[in-house]
Parts: C-alpha cells; structure tokens; sequence
C-alpha cells in the first residue's frame, strides 16, 4: 500500500479513514492498561458494536495462527498478552535483565543508600565526593532504590532501598547488613571532611550562590569496573 504524508496511508486524513484492523493493531500496541471498546471506538471514530466484533476478530485470528502474543478481554477492556506456552522464553529474558552487572559507581552508591537511608542526593554524593545522579537514576530504574518523601529541612527528596534490593541481596531485613564500624572507624569523621570538600549538586541553586558547582565533576559515573550484585 502506498503511503502519505508522515507515513500515512494513502487518502487517510483522519482515523475514521484508517482501515480499522491495523489501526486497532497500532493502538492496541501502546496502551498501558487494558482499553475498553468504547475509548477505542472513540479513538477511531467507528461505532462501538463494529470495534467489538472486530476486537474479537483479532483475537480469533491471533489464535488460529498461533502467534506468540494474544488479544484478551480482561479488567472490562482489551489488551496484548504474551501467550503462556511461550513464557519460559519471557521469563528468560526478565531473568537477563535482572542478572545486568552494576559498575562499581552504583555498588558505591547502593551501598551510600543501604547504610544512610533515607538520604538524599546531595548527602550520598558528599559521601562519595562526586555526583550521583545519573547513578541514582539507574539504581531507580533497577528497582533497587526508590523515594521515601523529602526532608522537612530542605524538600529534598529521600531515597531507600527496595524490598528487591533484599532480595537480590539474600538478606531478611537491613538489620542483616555487615556492621560498618570492623572495617571504617573512622568513617563519620571521614564524611565530615568530604561533605567539606564537595560543591552543591543543587541544580536550582544560583551560579553566584556559595559552595554552586560549575561545569562538569569529574570521575561522575565512569567508573568501568563492573560487578555482579
């Protein structure tokens, strides 16, 4: 089929003009939660009864040409779904996922947040004497760490380990982490001394203001060395 303007079928101007099978397909594709055949009749400018038994076309045709996905109706909406007799290959690749190594960057700072939590950014990057945000957002959407509300001092947000954190970690509580003081007795007056040394990360701080950093901290998530957590 020839297309239009930005990829569009020829002579589709609106989605009233798309065929309505691929263009449920596309739909279907990028919802978050299951959508209901009135949203998608709304969506695609077709009634409701005809989006109905199409939907149901679909999933009839998905079945028979037994595709590694299916078209259910569940939560009074539908939505893609891998099919079960493919899951081990799913489950495979959640597992590769979770097994992704961590540079020696997010194990410093997963560590920050284990033994200080809650802590905010600006006290881990202290700690570590360069600034953590681009790992802190990776420990984020590892699942690792996650907010725990803000300090009333200041309004900045805190930050905790996860129950998957434990879990990756083999341990039933935080209690169960390793004392610190065996192996780092000085380790609070080491802080004070970093803390002394490290410029804001106060993104919304003036250039003027006392202690702003200016451009970039080196050694910021470089670190190469990776481990397995």
């Amino acid at each position: 089929m020839s297309e239009g303007t930005a990829g569009a079928p020829a002579g589709a101007h609106t989605a009233a003009d798309l065929e309505l099978k691929p263009a449920l397909e596309a739909v279907l594709m990028v919802v978050d939660e299951p959508a209901t055949v009135e949203r998608l009749a709304r969506i695609l400018e077709r009634p409701a009864r005809q989006v109905a038994d199409v939907l149901r076309e679909l999933a009839d045709e998905y079945t028979l040409q037994g595709r590694g996905f299916e078209l259910r109706h569940v939560a009074g909406g539908w939505r893609f779904y891998t099919r079960p007799a493919y899951a081990a290959a799913v489950e495979r690749l959640v597992r590769d996922g979770q097994t992704a190594r961590l540079t020696q960057a997010a194990l410093e700072t997963l560590a920050v947040v284990a033994y200080r939590q809650p802590v905010s950014r600006s006290r881990v990057s202290a700690v570590r004497g360069v600034n953590c945000d681009g790992v802190m957002r990776t420990l984020l959407q590892r699942g690792l760490v996650e907010e725990a509300g803000a300090e009333p001092e200041t309004g900045a947000i805190l930050y905790r380990t996860t129950n998957y954190f434990l879990e990756r970690m083999g341990l039933r509580g935080l209690d169960e982490l390793p004392e610190l003081a065996p192996f780092l007795p000085e380790a609070e007056a080491i802080e004070a001394e970093t803390q002394e040394g490290v410029p804001s990360f106060d993104p919304d701080a003036p250039d003027d203001a006392p202690g702003a950093a200016r451009g970039s901290i080196p050694g910021t998530d470089d670190d190469d060395d990776q481990t397995e957590l």
